[in-house]
Parts: structure tokens; C-alpha cells; sequence
């Protein structure tokens, strides 16, 4: 239900949930990010060391497809996917949205707001602590994962 209307509100078509590569089955994220976003591109080569097929769709205003999912604006982070009907903002750890598409709780996503230091897509020297969040599309807000240095 929440992929078919986050691909209604895209206008989107021929959205696949997984990739058939050899046989093995790997979840497909499509990443919607800025063309110039040097982070984004980290983040995606994150999720492709750990079993995702990743495309990416450079956009010229991702703020618009945040909009249209249901991103809440205190937990926007610079780039927005989605996968098998969740939505992922900013710099989420592989291992969390894997645990998120084996548990599948009754949230729409996983968000990292911002752009900590430390996060994948985002190492660098002194990394800082940094929460993995659940939101729903009321507004509910729960703290998923912690990550320490």
C-alpha cells in the first residue's frame, strides 16, 4: 500500500522491488539526490558494499520529493530513497535498513536528519553519536538505532 501510493505521488512506473542478479535476490533503493551532492554519492557506494542494488536519479530540487513522500522537514536530511515501501532520509546505516525491511514495522521510514559526521557517506575525523529515527506520516518519531564512535 505505501509503495503503490509513494509511486503514484512520483508518477513513477515499473518500479521494481528486487533485482534478479545470478539468481540471488537484492533489494532495489532508488536514491533521489542533488547531481553535485559528493555525500550521496558515498552513501549509495555504503549501500552497495552491503547487498543493495542502487539506482539513483539525480533530481534538481530534492526538497520537491521529500514533499511528496511525506518527509518531515526537521528530519530532512540531502538525499531521500525509497525501498519495498519505506522511505529512507539521509544517512542511514545498510545494517538498519536491512533490519527495517526484515522486521517491517508499521512506519514509513528511517531518517538520519542532517549530516553527522560519522555516518556512512559522511566519514571523516572526529565522528559525533548519532540516532537512526522512525517516523510515521502522523508525525510519530521514535528512535530506531544509536551509533556511537
Amino acid at each position: 500500500m505505501r509503495i503503490a501510493m509513494i509511486v503514484a505521488c512520483l508518477g513513477l512506473s515499473g518500479l521494481s522491488l528486487v533485482s534478479v542478479a545470478s539468481g540471488v535476490q537484492k533489494p532495489v533503493i532508488d536514491v533521489y539526490k542533488s547531481p553535485t551532492c559528493g555525500c550521496c554519492v558515498n552513501w549509495v557506494a555504503h549501500l552497495e558494499q552491503h547487498g543493495f542494488t542502487v539506482r539513483t536519479m539525480d533530481v534538481p530540487d530534492p526538497s520537491v520529493i521529500k514533499s511528496r513522500v511525506g518527509v518531515p522537514g526537521r528530519l530532512t536530511s540531502c538525499h531521500t530513497a525509497l525501498v519495498d515501501g519505506y522511505i529512507v532520509e539521509g544517512h542511514v546505516p545498510a545494517t538498519d535498513v536491512h533490519r527495517m525491511l526484515e522486521k517491517r514495522p508499521p512506519i514509513a521510514g528511517l531518517t538520519v536528519p542532517g549530516m553527522p559526521i560519522g555516518s556512512p557517506g559522511m566519514e571523516g575525523p572526529n565522528p559525533k553519536p548519532y540516532d537512526v529515527l522512525t517516523f510515521d506520516l502522523s508525525g510519530k518519531i521514535t528512535v530506531f538505532s544509536s551509533h556511537r564512535p
